[in-house]
């Protein structure tokens, strides 16, 4: 990889990390809805894993997070962009009405 491909990399990562970090503060904030990240088409927001997603919810910690992927039958380190229909379905029942 040339220098020049590196760090367009290094700097495309960078944006999707803050991309992520701000949709989730904007989640915590109740200024977003977390299907919108179901919704999504941006890449930065589908590469967030459904965990990070879940523990950004007012009222939701790494505990009810992970019990609630358990219940659905999703890996810890499943992203968003990676949910089957079925996972989705099931997800969006687990969290109606938030």
């Amino acid at each position: 990889m040339s220098n020049e491909a590196r760090r367009d990399a290094l700097l495309k990562a960078a944006n999707n990390r803050k991309r992520r970090a701000a949709f989730k503060r904007e989640l915590a904030e109740g200024k977003r809805n977390w299907r919108e990240a179901l919704d999504s088409k941006e890449e930065a927001i589908l590469r967030m894993r459904v965990k990070e997603l879940l523990e950004a919810l007012p009222g939701f910690g790494s505990i009810r997070a992970a019990a609630i992927l358990d219940r659905v039958g999703i890996s810890q380190t499943r992203r968003v962009q990676g949910l089957g229909s079925t996972q989705r379905q099931k997800l969006e029942i687990e969290l109606k009405g938030r």
